[in-house]
């Protein structure tokens, strides 16, 4: 919800940091990749609930996730690199509700489950919708420039790091947060759903694209 507003604050320094990394020879699918190393270290500390820890390794793997476009801007972008950025995302998503259910399987395990199973279906209504755009030749930058489409919600990158933050502050709510977050990416799901409906009827691309941004304005 909040991701494209960030967006214009986040990207100018990060932008001015990836010149620096490419101009010392770092590649962006380097950088994508240790931010999942990072992401699984987070995880792990959670599963040791050593969660404050957990939150800082944390916030170092999501500025690798935002730093690898910045790099991948300042080369060249790649299919290997959005393949590999959207896929590791995904990983780190599940690591942490994961982690969290290891620590304290008896209260956490089933709201994992159940946050787990909010973005499984968010994930495939993203990706399902990423595909069928780029078919109908849509494109957007709402969300900075990417190798994939990118829909909009409530549930958005930005807010899944705040709630795991929030995770990591209050590990003993986690349950509680976790159902509010699941709730929050169904209707992210449903309300993509329902856009997907209107878009990829069988209209001419000019008329489902008016429809895509009246949606979003």
């Amino acid at each position: 919800m909040f991701d494209a507003r960030l967006r214009r604050l986040i990207d100018p320094p990060m932008n001015r940091l990836g010149q620096t990394m490419v101009s010392i020879g770092i590649s962006a699918n380097q950088v994508t990749s240790v931010g999942l190393v990072l992401g699984v270290i987070a995880g792990l500390l959670i599963t040791q609930q050593f969660y404050l820890w957990g939150l800082v390794v944390l916030l170092l793997s999501r500025v690798m996730d935002g730093l690898d476009g910045a790099v991948a801007r300042a080369s060249c972008k790649t299919d290997l690199g959005g393949y590999l950025d959207i896929v590791f995302d995904f990983i780190f998503y599940g690591l942490i509700p994961l982690g969290f259910a290891l620590a304290d399987p008896d209260k956490n395990a089933v709201a994992a489950c159940v946050l787990l199973m909010a973005f499984y279906a968010n994930g495939a209504s993203f990706l399902a919708y990423a595909i069928m755009a780029e078919k109908r030749e849509i494109s957007t930058e709402s969300h900075g420039s990417k190798s994939l489409y990118f829909t909009g919600g409530l549930a958005e990158a930005g807010e899944t790091f705040a709630v795991f933050a929030a995770f990591c502050l209050f590990p003993t709510a986690f349950a509680w947060i976790a159902y509010g977050f699941a709730l929050i990416t169904a209707i992210t799901t449903i309300s993509r759903i329902i856009l997907a409906t209107q878009v990829f009827r069988d209209l001419p691309e000019e008329v489902a694209e008016e429809i895509f941004e009246q949606e979003n304005s």
